[in-house]
């Protein structure tokens, strides 16, 4: 899911900055599902763990090849 407004509008939440997520959580992430992304990226980012989502990222075995 993109950022939906801010300086990082539009870059994927994933690849928010450490310091930008750390921010957000000293002033309060936002209610609702986009502060539950941020909190679950800051604590992905945190320890260390944001290759976790590098599978995600890639296309799927075979995507994009028709026959």
């Amino acid at each position: 899911m993109p950022m939906p407004y801010g300086k990082y509008q539009g870059r994927l939440i994933a690849d928010l900055p450490g310091a930008y997520l750390a921010w957000y959580a000293r002033k309060g992430f936002p209610s609702g599902h986009l502060g539950t992304l941020l909190a679950l990226a800051l604590e992905l980012d945190h320890n260390g763990l944001k290759g976790l989502l590098d599978p995600l990222r890639k296309p799927p075995h075979g995507a994009g090849q028709r026959r």
